[in-house]
Parts: structure tokens; sequence; C-alpha cells
């Protein structure tokens, strides 16, 4: 099926005037997502912040209950016992000074980076080369640590970070067309449970202004943010 007729079929699947609940979003999502391969399931919210300032910036993470479905290859800083325990958790990359060369010299197969915390000032001068990725270790994202090993685990088990971009906007993908639609619907909830905990001080008025669920071929749904915002 051509990726215009598919789109097509999917819109015949719903209301475009509607806001679903997550529960009828997956359900409808699971069912139009007819690519050949297994599409990203993806959420874009749009927050009534304006991340410029200080106390409108949302971040973090969270777990997914289900697992995301990608494989999630991890670059640890650490020396000597710590990076014997990261090797052991299952980190594909593991060094200290060499890491970071490694890095400075184009190597980009890694989805996180986890440092402990002594290793700050070698990670510190990478800044220009992940910051743009969004793959800076961060202590409140639990990526700066003394237990790398669990930091592993926890990235590699499905947890998911996110952060507002200029606009307003965060996009995440929560799992794949191949979860059942409970599955589907349960990471959705829990995502969604994060960015609403992740409120900051300096939000005003509405939080969650509008989400929309879609797999990667799929159409854009529109969620019901009621349901959600506080």
């Amino acid at each position: 099926m051509a990726a215009g007729k598919r789109l097509k079929s999917g819109y015949d699947l719903i209301d475009r005037n509607k806001a679903y609940s997550v529960n009828e979003a997956s359900k409808i999502i699971k069912e139009a997502a007819k690519a050949k391969f297994d599409e990203t399931i993806e959420i874009s919210v749009s927050l009534g912040v304006d991340p410029r300032h200080a106390d409108q910036m949302v971040r973090g993470s969270v777990a997914m209950p289900n697992g995301t479905g990608k494989t999630m290859r991890v670059a640890v800083f650490a020396r000597d016992a710590k990076a014997e325990e990261a090797k052991a958790a299952g980190a594909e990359f593991v060094g200290a000074e060499e890491l970071a060369e490694q890095i400075q010299n184009g190597e980009q197969g890694f989805d996180r980076v986890i440092a402990s915390p002594d290793m700050m000032g070698v990670v510190g001068r990478l800044g220009k080369v992940l910051g743009p990725r969004g793959l800076m270790p961060n202590p409140k994202l639990g990526t700066v640590t003394p237990d790398v090993a669990e930091a592993v685990k926890t990235a590699k088990a499905g947890e998911v970070q996110f952060r507002v971009e200029k606009a307003g906007v965060i996009h995440a993908g929560i799992g794949k067309a191949s979860f059942d639609a409970d599955k589907i619907a349960q990471n959705a909830q829990a995502f969604l449970d994060a960015i609403q905990k992740a409120r900051p001080s300096g939000a005003k008025g509405t939080y969650m202004k509008k989400v929309t669920m879609s797999s990667t071929m799929g159409p854009g749904i529109f969620i019901d943010a009621t349901q959600i915002a506080g």
C-alpha cells in the first residue's frame, strides 16, 4: 500500500474534529499502522510554557511500563570498578579520555550517555557535541550518578527522557505498533502523567494545550488533554 493510501485509510478511521481518550487513540493507531516495518508510536505535547525562562523549563524521564521496543545503546564515562560495572550491565561504550576522543572523532553509535560524578571534567569538554543531541549527562535525569550499572539497566529497560523544545513542544517515541493496544495506552498514560508531574512553577493558565499521538506513517490523533491536565 502506497504511503498516501495508507494515510488516507488511517484518516478514514478517525473524526478529525474529535479529541479521543488515550485508550481509544491507542486502538485506532494500532489498527491504522500498516507499514511493512514496525512503526514507532509517537506523542507530541504542546505546552503552555516558554522554556526561555528557567522557571518554565520542562524536562525529566519516565520508565515505560512495557519498554519502548527500541534497542538502547549506552555510552558510560567511568573508570576502574565503575567501568567494569557498566560493562557488566550491558553498556556498549565504556571509557574515560579515550571514549571522549572517540566521540570527538565522530562516534555516534549510542542513544544515551551516562557518567559517574568524577568524570564530569572529561564529559564537560563534549558539550558542543553531546548538547545539541540532547545527550549531555545530567544529575536531574539520573545520568550523572555513582550507580552507573543501575542507570544502564534503567536505560535499557525502556526509560524515555523528555525536554521541552523552544516552541514549547515535547516529542517522544513511547512504543511500537507491534505492541498490544493496551500496552500502547499504558505507555502513553505513563508518559503524559510524567509530563503533568513535571509542570514547572512558572507555568500559568492551560499547561497541556494540545496532545497528539500517531504511528510513524499514520495519522495524528488528538488526545483529550482535559483527562490528563490538572
